[in-house]
């Protein structure tokens, strides 16, 4: 996972971290809700899977796990179903762009990316003598 360290050389912080939280947390809220509520409606199995495979990226969004990952997922899944779905165009568009977005951003300081794979500052314990 040193892909995530090469892809963010830093994990923001203070408001613009604050607004990423509200991003990964208002996307992810949204594609669990929509997935569960697909789900719930007994689809077809091609959607059934893509309907999973967006609220468990939803789920990963909210934590801030695998963040690039689970953004890009959603991105592409989001934009098939904008050709597939016409009524649900605009919605679909709103995800895919926010997924994207997220996923080139990167999760910010208050997610599990920042603590397993973000830059460590050593402190040197200082010397007796």
């Amino acid at each position: 996972m040193r892909l995530l360290r090469r892809l963010y050389s830093t994990f923001a912080g203070g408001w613009p971290g604050t607004g990423l939280v509200l991003m990964r947390l208002i996307l992810g809220l949204t594609l669990v809700a929509d997935g569960g509520a697909v789900l719930l409606s007994g689809p077809r199995l091609e959607i059934a899977i893509a309907s999973v495979l967006v609220a468990v990226a939803g789920i990963l969004l909210i934590v801030g796990f695998c963040t690039p990952i689970a953004g890009i997922t959603v991105a592409i899944v989001e934009i098939c179903r904008t050709v597939i779905l016409p009524a649900d165009r605009l919605a679909c568009l709103l995800l895919a762009t926010l997924a994207a977005s997220l996923a080139m951003l990167g999760p910010g300081e208050w997610s599990v990316d920042a603590r397993l794979f973000g830059w460590r500052r050593i402190e040197p314990s200082p010397q007796k003598r």
